[in-house]
């Protein structure tokens, strides 16, 4: 090769090291919405192929059903419970404020009541409501941080939501023309690896995201209907048992995180009086949402991916510093389907490497 021949091929090199960082800066502000369309499209694909097939092969319509599916599930109720966060965290936390500064707080009734503890629990309620004001101070000042993280909660959850809705603009194309992007990517893929790793990745990716987002959100909407079915049957009104249900969907992925929405409803029926609810309402959260935390969960992630508890929260937290509240969908996916890549690239077998020695003669 002729150097005018390295001139051209290094300045073919140049131009499409240039294009390619050019693409990377125009697409860069869209990735989280680009990875969460591809994550809810793979996991959904099933569904989408029976409708379009109840569609009688309409892929427009087919699509456009998805994509509204998606909106109801997801879309919506983020936004409802960033606006509710946004609105109603202050008055609550400065109610609660008020109450506590109030001086010093009554025992309910019942406590007295318990059996063999009651005296000691009237006890030590008294001793430690004897600090009176400084009592009152300290718990107010715990209220702050709590008060300061929803608000920053709902002020995250609201930024992703224009991430959400390009994500649903996107998968709009991804379902209507899913089969030759499948295409084109098996292409990409089989000229990229040459089939060294002696499978197909695709079928692992798919099989992956699956279990993972089966796992992970499938567990977490079965929690939330159960959170909204048990709060209607405790009297809460039904917009009020929507939201908690939301705060349960979102909050699942945390370990404990469920619990801290149904406690704080038990907590609510306690200071109105309402003993026979509260209690009810800590029953249905251990036997029935933290069951199906303990039991569903394992079993769906387990038929896709082996991905652990751990690296699910991993995931889920560093998505959500990454990409912000969309994350918290996008992360435990894209880190299953890194470690996946690298347990296929590492099951492979060493070529053995021969060594030639030469003979040294004495």
């Amino acid at each position: 090769m002729n150097t005018k021949e390295y001139i051209l091929q290094f300045a073919r090199l140049v131009v499409i090291a240039i294009l390619l960082i050019g693409c990377y800066q125009i697409l860069h502000p869209f990735i989280p919405a680009i990875v969460f369309a591809m994550v809810v499209c793979i996991s959904t694909w099933p569904i989408y192929l029976q409708l379009r097939r109840a569609l009688g092969g309409n892929t427009t319509l087919a699509s456009l059903l998805m994509i509204g599916g998606m909106i109801l599930l997801v879309i919506i109720p983020s936004a409802l419970l960033a606006f509710s966060l946004a609105d109603n965290v202050t008055a609550i936390i400065d109610a609660v404020k008020v109450f506590m500064q109030q001086g010093s707080i009554e025992p309910p009734a019942w406590l007295k009541d318990t059996p063999f503890f009651g005296e000691q629990f009237i006890r030590y309620w008294q001793g430690l409501m004897s600090g009176g004001k400084e009592v009152g101070m300290l718990l107010t000042g715990s209220l702050e941080p709590i008060k300061n993280f929803l608000l920053n909660l709902g002020n995250v959850i609201g930024k992703s939501l224009l991430q959400m809705v390009f994500a649903a603009f996107i998968g709009f194309f991804f379902y209507r023309d899913g089969e030759t992007l499948i295409q084109m990517l098996h292409n990409g893929v089989a000229k990229l690896l040459d089939g060294s790793l002696g499978t197909d990745p695709l079928v692992q990716i798919h099989n992956t995201v699956t279990g993972v987002v089966y796992g992970i959100f499938g567990s977490a909407l079965a929690q939330a209907i159960a959170a909204m079915i048990g709060f209607l049957i405790a009297g809460v009104s039904g917009s009020g048992a929507f939201l908690l249900g939301s705060a349960t969907f979102f909050l699942s992925v945390i370990p404990m995180g469920p619990s801290l929405v149904w406690g704080g409803v038990s907590v609510w029926f306690l200071y109105e009086g309402s003993y026979g609810w509260a209690v009810f309402t800590i029953l249905w959260g251990i036997f029935v949402i933290s069951s199906i935390d303990n039991f569903v969960r394992p079993y769906l992630i387990s038929r896709g991916s082996n991905l652990s508890f751990l690296l699910v929260v991993l995931g889920a937290s560093g998505g959500i510093i990454a990409y912000g509240f969309i994350g918290i969908f996008i992360g435990p996916p894209i880190l299953a389907i890194g470690i996946t890549l690298v347990r296929l690239w590492t099951s492979q077998p060493v070529p053995s490497i021969k060594i030639a020695q030469a003979n040294h003669q004495d």
